[in-house]
């Protein structure tokens, strides 16, 4: 994936009336955009700005001083791969090899979807829930602010973004809410069995290590 702010592959009025065109507006138009740009200036600062995205998310965060860059380049990522998650008329099941390896994890799709839901919900903050490839199974398991699973090697499948820049137009603090509508009406579960037929990453990637922390400013 390259370094820009991509189009949504459905209109800002598709999602509606589950997530709103003025949602989506801002959503994708501002707060995406503003990352894709602050990301590319501090990418092109070091002479970065050339390389894939995910090779600069893995470059940042193992450098301390580059956690600027990182959160910026990540929730670039991050967004760009949850417009993905999302279409109009969604929701439902997985099905065929998806569905098989969520029972085998999870005993039962409910089972899944209760955990997700949790996940989702217990994120403190700002932050993000994902379903991903972990090891020789699935795994759900929750990132704060604008941290990503390829910074550690693992390869998702599905996210939802539960900054409240997500869901506050639509549904104000109530982000159970928010999060139902997302796995009811619009998740794309045709998206996330790509990706388990493709995995974007190594399963296991113990080679990448995350620098720690630093003061950091963003969108």
């Amino acid at each position: 994936m390259q370094l820009t702010h991509p189009s949504l592959p459905y209109a800002y009025d598709a999602l509606e009336p589950h997530m709103s065109r003025a949602t989506l507006e801002a959503h994708h138009g501002r707060h995406h955009r503003a990352y894709v740009d602050k990301a590319k200036v501090l990418a092109k600062e070091i002479r970065m700005d050339d390389m894939p995205l995910e090779q600069i998310i893995q470059q940042a965060a193992k450098n301390a001083h580059q956690r600027d860059l990182l959160n910026n380049a990540a929730q670039a990522w991050n967004h760009a791969f949850f417009w993905r998650c999302l279409r109009p008329d969604g929701g439902g099941r997985p099905d065929g090899d998806l569905a098989k390896r969520i029972d085998a994890a999870f005993g039962s799709y409910d089972e899944f979807l209760d955990v997700f839901t949790r996940t989702a919900l217990g994120v403190f903050g700002s932050g993000w829930a994902w379903l991903v490839i972990d090891g020789p199974g699935l795994a759900v398991i929750h990132t704060p602010n604008g941290d990503t699973p390829i910074m550690r090697g693992l390869s998702p499948l599905l996210t939802i973004d539960v900054w409240e820049h997500a869901y506050y137009l639509d549904h104000q603090n109530r982000r159970p809410d928010y999060v139902a509508a997302v796995m009811s009406h619009l998740v794309n579960w045709d998206f996330a069995a790509q990706n388990l037929a493709r995995p974007r990453m190594a399963a296991s990637r113990p080679d990448v290590a995350v620098a720690p922390d630093r003061e950091s400013t963003g969108p």
